[in-house]
């Protein structure tokens, strides 16, 4: 690569921000907190650039689950250092992270994309099999991890003991682990449409892919590390707004999000819908799928309650996601009217946690 490339606002950004979070300047004022979201848009709009460069590179699928992956294993980094620094509230941040990103996925992701796709194009087609490969492991992993704690008998409360907690982090680790082979050998092309983008035959050098995996991975970082660091702002925030304590984590679960949303949006209005249900659900999966494992390793080696079982209220919500999400991809097209609906499923998700 050429020096003059590296002036590129996708190699500056991630720089930029990189400095600013270790100068110390975050959480001075407000001046300094805007300039902090500037510099996390910046690197977002990045990441999203430089994970298409390596999508470019691999092909697909194996580009939408380099980046689900990679925001998946810093968001579960930023979980844990959470939880290992203390708090009541770290019992219930997990299953709280985990909820409100499935449920900004499936329903916010997915519907803009099926929204804008039906806008531009009335209707885009996908792969109808690997809906189903996708929802068949969400489903089962949710059920297990969300729902079923609350009705298990050897704890007292939504809560696994050990061997339980143990058994469903290997249950979680197994059918991720049977959909990556699935996804990426045994019915690679369930998640391919042929000739779905057969103008771009731009090919990136093995040295410029290598470096965009770089970014990609400072990019995300910085994006977890400024969240982090924004929380406290954003806590004062919605607390002005005398809004409940729980949106803290809507917002920063949605922050954490918006590389994988902006490439699945930008992939939709492409007509690349199928990329865009690749990275979507995909991410789903894999946030589900490896937070859990992960954290009931930490939980278990320092002896922290976790607590899993959703409430009520937000096994109705999850329900009618999830069912909705099955109904709206079991076609194999899109249109309008399902990406209103799924869009209006998150609305009354973020307004029964600022209205319970």
């Amino acid at each position: 690569m050429k020096l003059k490339e590296f002036l590129h606002y996708t190699y500056i950004f991630p720089l930029l921000a990189v400095a600013y979070y270790f100068s110390g300047l975050l959480e001075n004022g407000v001046v300094y907190d805007v300039i902090a979201g500037l510099l996390l848009t910046g690197s977002v709009l990045s990441a999203v650039h430089h994970a298409e460069v390596v999508a470019h590179k691999v092909g697909e699928p194996f580009g939408t689950i380099i980046l689900a992956l990679c925001i998946t294993i810093i968001e579960v980094a930023l979980i844990i250092s959470l939880m290992v620094a203390g708090g009541d509230q770290a019992m219930t941040l997990a299953r709280d992270t985990v909820f409100a990103a499935v449920m900004i996925i499936l329903n916010g992701i997915l519907g803009i994309c099926i929204l804008i796709g039906g806008v531009k194009y009335y209707e885009q087609f996908f792969a109808r099999t690997s809906a189903t490969t996708y929802l068949v492991s969400i489903v089962s992993i949710l059920v297990l991890t969300l729902v079923l704690p609350n009705f298990t008998s050897s704890v007292n409360g939504p809560f696994y003991n050990n061997a339980q907690l143990t058994f469903i982090s290997i249950a979680c680790l197994v059918i991720y682990g049977i959909f990556l082979m699935v996804q990426t050998v045994r019915h690679r092309n369930y998640f391919i449409i042929p000739d779905e983008h057969p103008e771009e035959m731009y090919t990136p050098s093995l040295s410029k892919t290598l470096i965009s995996f770089a970014f990609l991975v400072v990019c995300l970082a910085i994006v977890v590390m400024m969240a982090k660091g924004l929380s406290s702002t954003i806590e004062d925030m919605v607390r002005n707004m005398g809004a409940p304590k729980s949106l803290v984590g809507v917002i920063i679960a949605a922050v954490v999000l918006l590389p994988e949303g902006v490439a699945a949006i930008r992939a939709a209005r492409s007509n690349q819908i199928q990329s865009s249900l690749n990275l979507a659900l995909g991410s789903a999966l894999a946030s589900i799928g490896l937070t859990i494992p992960a954290v009931s390793v930490v939980c278990i080696m320092y002896d922290i309650p976790l607590v899993l079982g959703l409430d009520k209220k937000d096994i109705i919500l999850l329900s009618l996601s999830v069912f909705i999400v099955m109904l709206s991809l079991s076609r194999g097209k899109t249109n309008i009217l399902y990406g209103t609906v799924l869009l209006v499923n998150l609305a009354a998700y973020i307004f029964t946690v600022i209205v319970p």
